[in-house]
């Protein structure tokens, strides 16, 4: 085969994995912890290193003994080191908030405080040096926008505290000096505190020490602690503007759930991290990443939501420099004793619920929001407000998505584009991945193996699919290649500390990094992909962000020395998990300048950062073939849902590994109800198209496949809505019953917007899985057999290989196209079915979006129809749910279900533009409480009523 001789000719491998020695574990961290000295437990003494001195001049810092253990230097992780005074005479109030002074009473070092409220319930607060001998980084291009900021006044004023408030009185900002705290206030309850256990972190910016440091690993000079060097294994970091950690600690009153902090192969809920290692956020590439581990992935997105039955709330910790975040949870569970009580003890304690939080960060400023919610999905549209909305997704990339590292040649191509077909499983995209390219050089094509590209994608096209195409940061190191003489003669590449161009390893083996963080670099990379200069390129292609964390086989923990330096100065250390976002931001401007900004790109990227969903899409990584990374993506997802990546999938089937038919086939039905929907393997995997396993794991993966599609009339609506609202397609249960606490921990089982709800099977063998359905009161219909169950239980639902347990919420509406088509493009002719869901009141709701799926004539020239369904008293209405828009679709509604209908009606008749007429063709089935009524052919787009008498 083909494919064999290319495993056999190409020397693209996954680089050798090292194991858990790869990657930092915390205490490792030079600004978390200093393991410097060695401590020996028998004599009880502290063994300085060789040099026989180690620096303690730098404040805040502590040397650290307790008992039973080894002494530590600690930088962040430490108990009160520095107890800042806010001196409250140095207030300033302007329109864009208000200002004072801390001051470190002994350093006499002073930080400027500022707090803005921002009008839509959000509290921002920035800490800087009052007098910096340089510039700190502070992160540029995240927020989406200047926040709109009210006016601040005094509200009231005691001996050590001043409070200041805004708008209606609602929310208050406390400031109070002995000691020094920072108090949210709601609804006068304290909600949020700053620097409750003093924990403000702030090194200020010095000038070298003289003489200068070596770089040789070896050499002593005395700096154990990281402040001007850090060691790992073989890498040393030389920090040219020294220590500069930050870190500030918040209390959540009343929060024992808090959820988010992408990405992490971990569960929903966040844990305690005082027995273990803190989460980590620092954008590496870690393939076959551990399970239940919070070392940093690919993206970083620093958001925790914190939820309880009447408020969710959301701290936003703006840092693009490597950031942990420590969490300690209490609730009103036992009793908790004083510390150091021994039983029996003097006396209990009932502790409140509340969570603890540490964030620290190696560089850079403290920048963070406070999110006051109150409910989830006014805690979602703060969040979009300030980072920005998910972008609206042309149609077909909510499709299905066939990749392969890699199809070896154009004939490969078009085989498994008709393969598809053949087996009448629908799907939009085909990918490829890095073999496509002439010797890894991005932006060129194997002369062999394509050598018409522009025919191949036209071939696609006729059949309304579409081809993507990987582009990875790294330029292989060519003299004779004119692009790469083009990024270094124009400066476009990132430096090393001497100045150099910086230079790793990667799969053209030497590279250099384009430097995204650089506008007049981005602008230049954009115009690569305008069809005259990338050769071989269409309007029907489109583009793979991989590698960018970027990826390093020769770096430190496999990415990019921090000390690499950026446009400006800035050193790598102040921006690494921003580098995959601008590489991101680069392509989407490209693809826009392509069509001259009227048509919508579609960008997958493995690394993101807070902002990266109004770029594209993003996904989990390079997961392995096993039902353990099949039950973890869901979790993974849903973090990445709540904290505005709504755009996202887990690869089906694992990246590496051969998959087991059943596996494979549950991947694929839960790949189907996930946002982003693609199957990808490696290049040492069999391959893996979905006719290649049995007519029975084929049927089973063409109905999967096929309900997806039926199904993206109301995928489609919830991106509409997630562009517009915030409100993410893929929901944990907690944000639609946000008052059921049974619901909280839940992690399986999800809702789809707010009508769905889905259990993927995610064990071998199941032959039945445990649902949770909520709502006491409420009633949930089995999507498959319009069987009700009432809610507030948990039920067992039998399953076998063909079926996953799929629920439609009582009282919503759902709209389908009545057949899948080989494509989205086939969608668009299709007529539309409703199921209408009554709730217990005999009432259901559901809305439907259209527009072209493609284009931004629904934002430029509100060319798109938003209707909204409604049945009550046995009517159902569809109207106009916003009159801005107009768009013909030349659809209809040819059939509706209604389930929970008692009786069998004595008529149905339908009502359109004034003309009645009698329904004939209905169906009910008693056994189900299902109603039918076909052959309806009403105009989507126009005003009607169906009447069930």
């Amino acid at each position: 085969m083909a494919e064999e001789a290319l495993a056999n000719t190409v020397n693209s491998v996954v680089p050798g994995d090292e194991g858990k020695a790869k990657f930092k574990k915390c205490d490792q961290i030079a600004f978390y912890s200093c393991p410097a000295l060695q401590w020996d437990a028998s004599a009880a003494t502290v063994s300085l290193p060789k040099s026989g001195r180690f620096l303690i001049s730098h404040r805040p810092m502590v040397l650290s003994l307790e008992e039973g253990s080894a002494p530590s230097l600690l930088r962040q992780k430490q108990g009160n080191v520095t107890q800042y005074l806010p001196l409250l005479d140095t207030l300033v109030i302007t329109e864009k908030g208000a200002q004072l002074e801390l001051q470190d009473p002994d350093a006499q070092v002073k930080l400027l405080l500022q707090v803005c409220a921002i009008n839509d319930g959000t509290v921002r607060v920035t800490i800087d040096e009052l007098n910096p001998i340089r510039e700190r980084y502070k992160v540029p291009d995240v927020l989406s926008g200047q926040p709109v900021c009210e006016r601040l006044k005094v509200v009231g004023r005691e001996k050590g505290s001043l409070t200041l408030g805004w708008g209606s009185g609602q929310y208050q900002f406390r400031v109070s000096d002995s000691p020094f705290l920072l108090e949210v206030l709601c609804e006068d309850e304290v909600t949020v505190t700053l620097n409750p256990n003093g924990r403000l972190y702030f090194e200020t910016l010095q000038n070298p020490p003289k003489p200068g440091l070596s770089t040789e690993p070896n050499e002593q000079d005395g700096d154990h602690m990281g402040l001007w060097k850090e060691t790992f294994k073989q890498f040393v970091d030389i920090k040219a503007n020294g220590p500069s950690s930050v870190g500030l600690d918040f209390t959540l009153h009343g929060f024992s759930h808090v959820y988010g902090l992408p990405e992490h192969a971990d569960t929903f809920q966040l844990k305690d991290t005082r027995d273990g290692e803190a989460y980590r956020l620092y954008n590496l590439d870690v393939f076959g990443y551990d399970i239940h581990s919070r070392l940093g992935l690919y993206g970083s997105v620093p958001l925790l939501l914190a939820h309880k039955p009447k408020r969710s709330i959301g701290v936003f910790w703006l840092n693009a420099s490597e950031t942990l975040l420590d969490i300690r949870t209490s609730g009103d569970g036992p009793p908790a004793t004083g510390e150091g009580a021994s039983p029996p003890p003097v006396k209990k304690r009932r502790v409140s619920a509340h969570t603890d939080l540490h964030w620290m960060s190696e560089s850079g400023v403290i920048d963070t929001f406070i999110l006051l919610g109150p409910s989830p999905s006014q805690a979602f549209c703060q969040y979009a407000e300030l980072t920005g909305y998910q972008a609206m997704p042309p149609l077909f990339s909510l499709g299905y998505h066939q990749c392969r590292w890699n199809y070896v040649d154009e004939a490969d191509v078009e085989e498994v584009d008709a393969g598809f077909d053949l087996h009448s499983i629908p799907y939009d995209v085909i990918w490829l991945d890095i073999e496509h390219t002439d010797g890894k050089r991005y932006f060129t094509w194997d002369p062999k193996r394509f050598p018409d590209p522009v025919s191949l994608q036209h071939h696609l096209e006729e059949r309304n699919r579409k081809l993507v195409v990987i582009s990875d940061p790294h330029f292989k190191m060519d003299a004779l290649w004119p692009l790469y003489c083009e990024a270094r003669q124009g400066g476009h590449f990132v430096k090393d500390r001497t100045g150099e161009l910086y230079q790793g390893s990667c799969w053209p083996g030497d590279s250099c990094y384009v430097d995204f963080s650089n506008p007049k670099t981005r602008a230049w990379y954009s115009s690569l992909f305008a069809l005259d200069k990338y050769k071989g390129s269409t309007q029907f292609l489109f583009v793979w962000n991989d590698m960018n964390e970027p990826s390093v086989f020769n770096g430190p923990e496999q990415t990019m020395p921090k000390d690499a330096v950026h446009a400006g100065g800035w050193e790598h250390r102040e921006l690494h998990n921003l580098y995959g976002f601008y590489q991101h931001l680069a392509t989407v401007e490209g693809l826009l300048a392509r069509s001259g900004g009227t048509e919508r790109p579609f960008v997958l990227s493995r690394s993101f950062f807070a902002g990266s969903q109004r770029l594209g899409a993003v996904w989990t990584g390079d997961n392995l073939a096993t039902w353990e990374y099949l039950k973890i993506s869901i979790p993974m997802l849903l973090s990445l849902s709540i904290t505005g990546v709504a755009f996202c999938g887990a690869d089906v089937g694992g990246f590496f590994q051969d998959p087991e038919p059943e596996l494979l086939v549950r991947w694929y039905q839960a790949g189907a109800l996930q946002p982003f929907f693609r199957g990808h393997s490696a290049i040492q995997t069999k391959r893996r198209e979905p006719w290649l396993f049995g007519d029975a794991v084929t049927a089973a993966i063409r109905s999967a496949v096929q309900q997806r599609y039926r199904l993206l009339p109301y995928w489609y609506t919830l991106f509409y809505h997630a562009h517009t609202t915030a409100r993410p397609p893929l929901r944990p249960l907690w944000v639609e019953f946000p008052r059921e606490q049974c619901t909280f921990a839940v992690e399986h089982q999800y809702m789809i917007g707010s009508a769905l709800l889905a259990c993927p099977v995610t064990d071998p063998g199941a032959t039945e899985v445990k649902v949770l359905l909520p709502g006491t009161g409420e009633s949930w219909y089995d999507v498959s057999t319009a069987q009700v169950f009432r809610g507030g239980r948990t039920v067992s639902f039998p399953v076998t290989l063909d079926t996953v347990p799929l629920f439609q919420h009582g009282g919503a509406v759902v709209s389908r196209r009545t057949e899948s088509g080989s494509c989205t493009a086939d969608l668009q002719k299709l007529p539309f079915t409703l199921t209408v869901a009554l709730d217990l009141q005999g009432c259901a709701e559901g809305d439907l979006y259209l527009d072209d799926g493609y284009s931004f004539n629904f934002r430029d020239r509100k060319q798109f129809a938003l209707r909204r369904f409604s049945l009550e008293r046995g009517r159902l209405l569809n109207r106009c749910a916003d009159d801005r828009g107009k768009y013909d679709a030349e659809c209809s509604v040819q059939s509706v279900r209604f389930l929970g209908v008692k009786k069998k009606p004595s008529a149905v008749t339908a009502q359109i533009s004034g003309l009645l007429k009698d329904c004939t063709e209905v169906q009910y089935q008693a056994a189900s409480n299902m109603l039918t009524v076909g052959g309806l052919d009403l105009d989507v787009e126009k005003d009607w009523e169906i009447r069930i008498l």
